[in-house]
């Protein structure tokens, strides 16, 4: 890889892991749900007045996406974070979602587990156990199951891209961000009734319109352009591995924002974590065919 593109890579993952913080601070004032809305409403707008819609791909598969992307993964991590998960444990835990991804590969289109990979997983479910045994209040099983769940909900979101290979990744983020918005809206007047809506001007602080346009401009748009455009000139190999830095980005970020500190125990699953993560994430360099 080039060197700048090497730098573009490092800077999209430091700014994903930061994001987590900038949820943090979003829900400082605003309603998870509400956040999540403003987000893709946001990232698809004024855009998708602009952008051709992705072509190749049916309306019911960009509707699914934006289902479990807005509502399934962010919408899950907002409300996981706003009952006390921390932005660095979130980060991290999230990152499951490539775990899950080879396993429901491997149910739907037959794809093969190997042994790299199985060890990879190993590793990380080990340290997810420790994790959640150590880990202070709502850091524990619950909130760690909703990222779960989110991890789950994006691991599908992978599957339809995988399926239908969007041709223009900015154009299909933009689409279904617009489908996205109104399952949100409706998802948190079921769950919240109208107030949260006619409150908003008075929870609008400047902080979260920082928090807001930050994770929709550059997290989602800038964000996923950058590295889809890096997905597209080199092997997955070469780019794939940058994705660790996002938890150590989680992690570092949320230390130095809210000061987060871990345990001696809490730490030892970070690390079997990023262990896991990182033999998996590498495996596709390692040439010996054994399969699972």
């Amino acid at each position: 890889m080039r060197p700048l593109h090497i730098l573009l890579g490092v800077l999209v993952t430091l700014i994903w892991g930061s994001n987590f913080s900038v949820i943090e601070v979003g829900l400082g004032s605003l309603d998870p749900f509400v956040l999540t809305t403003l987000r893709f409403v946001l990232t698809a707008v004024p855009l998708v007045l602009f952008v051709r819609r992705p072509q190749g791909v049916p309306l019911l598969a960009m509707a699914t996406y934006g289902l479990f992307f807005g509502a399934g993964l962010w919408g899950v991590v907002n409300i996981a974070m706003a009952q006390g998960m921390s932005p660095g444990l979130s980060s991290l835990v999230l990152q499951f979602a490539a775990f899950m991804t080879v396993i429901l590969s491997a149910l739907v289109f037959r794809e093969p587990i190997r042994a790299p990979q199985l060890a990879g997983m190993l590793l990380g479910t080990a340290g997810l156990a420790v994790v959640i045994h150590a880990a202070p209040g709502a850091a524990g099983v619950l909130g760690t199951s909703l990222i779960l769940l989110a991890a789950l909900n994006w691991s599908v979101c992978n599957l339809l891209v995988k399926r239908f290979k969007p041709p223009d990744m900015l154009a299909f983020v933009v689409w279904t961000s617009a489908f996205a918005v109104p399952a949100l809206v409706v998802l948190t007047l079921i769950a919240k009734g109208p107030a949260v809506f006619t409150a908003l001007p008075a929870t609008l602080t400047w902080p979260a319109v920082g928090s807001v346009l930050f994770q929709a401009y550059v997290t989602t748009i800038f964000g996923y352009a950058v590295w889809n455009f890096l997905m597209k000139t080199y092997p997955a190999s070469s780019v794939a591995p940058l994705s660790l830095l996002v938890p150590v980005s989680g992690i570092a970020t949320s230390w130095l924002a809210f000061g987060e500190r871990f345990p001696p125990m809490l730490w030892l699953g970070v690390l079997l974590i990023l262990l896991g993560i990182g033999v998996f994430i590498v495996s596709p360099l390692l040439r010996k065919p054994a399969t699972i």
